[in-house]
C-alpha cells in the first residue's frame, strides 16, 4: 500500500536461516539434537507453579512497578545470590522477560538519531536490534575498547552470550569507568549470573565495580535460564533508582505490565535458592559430558567458563560446522549470528534433555 510508513530496517531474524539445516538434522534416523538456542527443558518448579495458580481468581490491573513482595524478594536474592547489599527495592522493576528491555532499552532512555549504541564485539543480537528501533548507531567495541564520544548506552554482559565469557569486577569496573567518561549509561545483562563453571561472574551492582555509585547503571535478570521460565516471560531490572523510575512511568503510559500470576512465580522463585541449585547442577552435568565430546571430535572450545553455551570451533567457517553436525543430526548455531568475529565459531547450548545430550555425544563420537 502505497503511502504506508514503514518501521526500521532490520536484519533478518537469525535463526530462520538454519531452516535448511535444521531440515537435515531432523532427517537424522535418532531425530535432531537442537542446541542451536537456549530453550529450557526442564519442568518448571512445583513451588512456581503453585504460586502461579495462587492469585488466579484475581481480576484487577496488575501494577506495573510489581508488588512490594516481588520487588522485595529481588533484592533478598541479590543479595543471597550475589552478595549485593543495599539495594532499594523501589530501585527493582519487573519486566516481560529480558528480551523485551534489552529490545525497548535505547527507545525508553529517549536514544535517536545520533546517539551510538555501543554493544560487545560478539553479543546477543537484540543489542543491536534495539538501537536500530530507536534509530541509533551502533557500534561493536573489541576488548577493552572504550565507548567513542557519543555514546549514550553502552552493554556489558558478562557472563557473554555467546561465548560464556566472564570479566572480572576489574575489567568490569574499568568498563562502567570509560562509559562514564562519555555520559553513557550503562546497562549490564546479567541473564546468566547463575551459571558459573570455571570463573565467578559479578554484578555491575557490585561495590567493587560501581564504586560506591549506582548513577548511570541498571542490571537487567532474567528468570528464563535458573529457574526454566521462559514461557512465563519472567525477568527484572534494578539499578539506579533515578534510570528505574523513569523507565517505570513510560512502562506505565505504554501498559508494559508483568501479568499478575507470572509476578507470584517470580516472587516464589526468586525467594526459593534450591530450585536454581538443582537447575545448575543439571547443567553441569550435561556440560561435563558435552565439552570432553567436543574436544575429542576435533573441536577448540574458547571461553565458556559460565553460562549455557560451548563457543567451539574447528577453525573452518561456521556455516561448514553447522552443516557437519547437521549430517550427524546436531543443530548449532554459526557465530556470525552475534557478530562478524564469530565466523570461525559455533554456539553449541547445553539446553536439551539428558537423553539429547547423550545423542549428541554417541554422534560426536
Amino acid at each position: 500500500m502505497t503511502g504506508r510508513r514503514r518501521g526500521p530496517a532490520l536484519p533478518d531474524f537469525p535463526w530462520d536461516s538454519l531452516a535448511d539445516h535444521a531440515a537435515k538434522a531432523r532427517t537424522h534416523p535418532g531425530g535432531v539434537v537442537d542446541l542451536s538456542i537456549g530453550t529450557p527443558v526442564d519442568p518448571v518448579s512445583s513451588l512456581i507453579q503453585t504460586a502461579l495458580t495462587s492469585v488466579a481468581d484475581q481480576p484487577g490491573y496488575p501494577t506495573t512497578h510489581g508488588t512490594p513482595e516481588l520487588r522485595e524478594a529481588a533484592v533478598a536474592s541479590m543479595a543471597r545470590r550475589y552478595g549485593i547489599d543495599g539495594l532499594d527495592p523501589t530501585a527493582v522493576l519487573p519486566t516481560m522477560g529480558s528480551k523485551e528491555l534489552v529490545g525497548w532499552l535505547p527507545t525508553l532512555l529517549g536514544l535517536g538519531a545520533g546517539d551510538v549504541v555501543a554493544i560487545p564485539a560478539l553479543s546477543y543480537p537484540t543489542y543491536e536490534v534495539g538501537a536500530l528501533l530507536a534509530g541509533a548507531t551502533v557500534v561493536r567495541l573489541r576488548d577493552d575498547e572504550p565507548p567513542p564520544p557519543g555514546t549514550a548506552l553502552v552493554w556489558l554482559n558478562s557472563p557473554s552470550n555467546p561465548t560464556g565469557r566472564v570479566l572480572s569486577a576489574a575489567a568490569m569496573a574499568a568498563a562502567v569507568g570509560a562509559a562514564r567518561d562519555v555520559g553513557a549509561v550503562v546497562a549490564s545483562d546479567e541473564c546468566y549470573l547463575a551459571l558459573s563453571w570455571d570463573a565467578a561472574p559479578v554484578s555491575v551492582l557490585d561495590p567493587a565495580v560501581h564504586g560506591g555509585s549506582l548513577d548511570g547503571l541498571l542490571a537487567v535478570h532474567s528468570l528464563s535460564k535458573s529457574s526454566s521460565l521462559a514461557g512465563y516471560r519472567a525477568g527484572f531490572v534494578a539499578g539506579d533508582p533515578g534510570l528505574v523510575s523513569g523507565l517505570l512511568e513510560l512502562r506505565k503510559h505504554a501498559g508494559m505490565i508483568v501479568p499478575r500470576p507470572v509476578q507470584a512465580a517470580m516472587t516464589a522463585a526468586l525467594s526459593d535458592d534450591a530450585h536454581v541449585t538443582a537447575q545448575r547442577h543439571r547443567y553441569a552435568t550435561r556440560r561435563a559430558l558435552l565439552l570432553p565430546a567436543l574436544l575429542a571430535a576435533g573441536f577448540t572450545v574458547d571461553h565458556s567458563e559460565a553460562g549455557l553455551y560451548l563457543w567451539a570451533t574447528r577453525g573452518e567457517d561456521a556455516w561448514e560446522t553447522v552443516g557437519r553436525l547437521a549430517e550427524r543430526g546436531i543443530l548449532a548455531a554459526p557465530g556470525t549470528f552475534y557478530g562478524p568475529g564469530g565466523d570461525r565459531h559455533v554456539r553449541i547450548a547445553l539446553t536439551a534433555s539428558d537423553e539429547r545430550i547423550a545423542a549428541a555425544v554417541e554422534r560426536l563420537g
